[in-house]
């Protein structure tokens, strides 16, 4: 279902991205509607997609969940039977965050994160080597994060 956004719904969504749990009257009174209007245009959201899910960002260093690995990886083959297993097996690896089809020199990026170097050696040897159709696969650590946001430029 296509939805048009006007105005009113991107100002809606851009408190939702910045307070998710903010109530509805709340929401209403910020960009000039009573609860019900409110409620029927976030409903509509939700209903046609633009609204996945709401969730609670979590401090990744207080639940000692820190490490951050980028991981490049090249299939060995590049049939679409290859590329299928290989994206729904992802999504079975709970360290694996992000996944994302790249053009270049690699396959895919994966976005992992871990507590330790070790975790991150036993997700290697357990996990992401099983991935089925792995031929090589390059990792880069991040040193420091500077910007972590979900928040699309609405």
């Amino acid at each position: 279902m296509n939805i048009n956004l006007d105005e009113i719904d991107l100002k809606i969504l851009r408190i939702l991205q910045k307070s998710a749990d903010m109530n509805i009257n709340d929401i209403g009174a910020r960009v000039g509607l009573s609860h019900t209007p409110c409620w029927r245009r976030i409903k509509k959201m939700q209903e046609s997609g633009v609204i996945q899910s709401q969730v609670c960002k979590l401090d990744a260093e207080k639940v000692d969940l820190d490490v951050s690995i980028f991981v490049f990886v090249r299939l060995d083959t590049h049939s679409a039977k290859a590329l299928e297993a290989f994206e729904e097996a992802t999504q079975s690896v709970p360290e694996i965050m992000q996944c994302y089809t790249m053009s270049g020199e690699f396959d895919y990026l994966l976005r992992v994160v871990v507590s330790t170097v070790r975790q991150y050696e036993k997700t290697v040897k357990g996990q992401l080597l099983q991935l089925p159709h792995v031929g090589t696969f390059n990792s880069h650590f991040a040193l420091n994060e500077i910007k972590n946001t979900s928040a699309l430029p609405i």
